[in-house]
């Protein structure tokens, strides 16, 4: 593969890369510039796909349209699961996402923050707005309205008053208490004593 160096070549392989995609209908195509980010490359696309099918013929023609541009053979990831597709061109990174990958991963969140125009002469694209966490708010104290207030002794009075009934209480019977038994004296009968006559 050839080096990118100069930046009328990134621009030309910037310019070959968004042509492909749009060849193929893909989505939501965007550009950041990411020379201040890594070394490593200067650009990274973004764009969805709407199907397996659709992102491996998006990547498939990037890869043949850059390398007919004369920027040689780009490298390929992903390509047979279908929802996340990388073509590594080089100086440009290429992530050809389905729309639920693509918002799950928000990588315009990482690569986001300097976007590049898509085409000469169209308006300069604002930088990927970030996610603010917005501050959670107290619970409201539930009230009521003035007119509706009603005072302790107010309601005590508009409350019915419970009848007594007139069913009898059950009585519980009270059982004499048993009494220990006396204890029989342990005397012993003597047989009565003959008498003399």
């Amino acid at each position: 593969m050839t080096e990118v160096s100069d930046k009328k070549d990134v621009q030309k392989l910037q310019r070959t890369i968004v042509d492909s995609l749009e060849d193929v209908k893909a989505q939501d195509i965007q550009v950041f510039n990411t020379e201040h980010l890594s070394p490593l490359f200067e650009r990274v696309i973004i764009a969805c796909g709407t199907s397996n099918r659709q992102t491996k013929a998006l990547a498939a023609n990037v890869r043949d349209d850059v390398r007919d541009a004369g920027f040689g053979k780009p490298r390929i990831e992903g390509e047979e699961n279908g929802e996340w597709i990388i073509v590594d061109c080089g100086a440009i990174v290429v992530h050809i996402m389905q729309p639920t990958i693509r918002q799950y991963y928000h990588l315009e969140e990482i690569w986001g923050d300097k976007p590049v125009r898509l085409k000469l002469g169209a308006a300069k694209p604002q930088p990927a707005a970030k996610p603010v966490a917005q501050p959670k708010e107290p619970p409201q104290k539930a009230t009521r309205p003035a007119s509706k207030k009603v005072s302790a002794k107010q309601s005590a009075d508009k409350m019915p008053v419970a009848k007594k009934s007139a069913a009898p209480k059950a009585v519980a019977k009270k059982t004499p208490a048993k009494k220990p038994a006396a204890k029989k004296s342990a005397t012993k009968k003597t047989p009565p004593k003959p008498s003399k006559s």
